[in-house]
């Protein structure tokens, strides 16, 4: 009676256990997963600080906006476009760092562990984009 008794606590444990490994890594999924638009770079999992939230970067043609999840809630950093000064990457190894720096003054979007075709690719969209806005603004809209 004893021994059943056990077996059964024992089974309740694992499902229990069970249960809160499957929320964790539904949590961790849920945070990662890929905010909208059409021009967002998430960093790879695998990089420097990404490997439970990794950091996104949505470009429009109006702003940049660093999104950085944790576990409750999460940090977002916004630039408006003309306020970009310049988009340095650094190629690595295996992955890209992207340092967006102000002309406002404020602090500069550094991301971690983009691949280098995202890189590249994210530069270039800010720099259409803010080609669009000044070709706009010389055009008086």
């Amino acid at each position: 009676m004893g021994s059943a008794a056990s077996s059964d606590a024992l089974w309740i444990v694992a499902l229990v256990i069970a249960a809160v490994a499957a929320a964790v890594v539904l949590l961790f999924w849920h945070k990662g997963r890929r905010i909208e638009g059409p021009h967002v770079f998430r960093a790879s999992r695998l990089s420097r600080g990404n490997l439970l939230f990794p950091t996104q970067v949505s470009v429009t043609p109006t702003a940049v906006v660093h999104y950085t999840p944790e576990i409750v809630g999460g940090r977002e950093h916004s630039m408006h476009i003309s306020h970009v000064a310049s988009v340095l990457i650094d190629r690595n190894l295996f992955f890209s760092d992207v340092l967006i720096e102000s002309s406002g003054g404020t602090s500069p979007v550094r991301c971690h562990g983009h691949r280098k075709a995202d890189a590249v690719e994210m530069k270039r969209v800010i720099e259409h984009y803010q080609s669009e806005y000044y070709r706009g603004q010389a055009n008086g809209r």
